[in-house]
């Protein structure tokens, strides 16, 4: 006997394992190369059950499980969003992209407004990549909260902060003259001085960063320095976060 009915019975009686909690991700800032490559990154590998585009008018996104929700005005007007897990950029939309300039992108000023609609929308974890100017940030808060903002954000209450600082490319203008052009190219040279682990990194390599760091870190509030970043970009991201995560 192959006690077949009895190895049913006994099943019927097991209690079902847990069902998994559905997680949901809004994004605000998709466009640009790093929203490109951190919604292919979190998309592709299934982290998310559901995820949400903050946009400016409808677009039709072609992703399974990706559904954009168009805002405008003040974050305090908006409708609340059905999601655990939000992650804010910053990086500005590729005009040569049509689909890019129908996202919405937030202004630096609007993080605070944006983050308390966040959370009475009920997320929990928060994720902020913030543009850092090189050389800007004083080494004694690089690792700390650094503003008022960002102090506000703590004080939210989220389960989880996660602040990334990346650093940006310093702005390009075409000075007009030649004295202003002159003064340009002197200044220029301050560029070189520049350490190598506060030079920016490519997009794949922060989206990387931001996914392992999503998926690892545990409750409270965690600073990335942009070194930290850097650092990520020259090996394996996910080892970087864990060390980050366990200093």
């Amino acid at each position: 006997m192959n006690g077949g009915p009895f190895q049913v019975l006994v099943a019927a009686r097991r209690p079902a394992p847990p069902a998994r909690a559905i997680s949901r991700l809004v994004v605000a800032g998709a466009g640009g190369a790093l929203g490109n490559e951190v919604i292919r990154r979190l998309v592709g590998r299934d982290q998310f059950d559901n995820t949400e585009v903050l946009a400016r008018e409808p677009i039709r996104t072609g992703l399974r499980g990706v559904r954009t929700q168009v805002i405008e005005g003040d974050p305090a007007t908006w409708p609340a969003t059905d999601a655990d897990t939000a992650l804010v950029m910053f990086d500005p939309p590729r005009m040569f992209h049509q689909r890019e300039r129908a996202l919405w992108t937030p202004h630096p000023q609007q993080l605070p407004a944006l983050a308390a609609w966040l959370r009475g929308s009920g997320v929990r974890t928060l994720a902020v990549v913030l543009p850092h100017a090189q050389g800007r940030l004083p080494e004694a808060l690089k690792r700390g909260l650094a503003s008022l903002d960002e102090q506000s954000l703590a004080a939210l209450g989220f389960e989880r902060l996660l602040i990334i600082r990346s650093a940006q490319a310093p702005a390009r203008s075409a000075p007009g003259g030649r004295l202003p052009a002159l003064a340009s190219w002197m200044l220029s040279i301050a560029a070189y001085m520049v350490p190598s682990s506060e030079q920016p990194v490519r997009a794949v390599k922060v989206a990387q960063f931001v996914a392992a760091a999503l998926e690892l870190a545990p409750p409270g509030i965690h600073v990335a320095a942009p070194e930290t970043v850097w650092q990520a970009a020259q090996g394996d991201p996910r080892a970087t976060v864990r060390q980050w995560l366990a200093a």
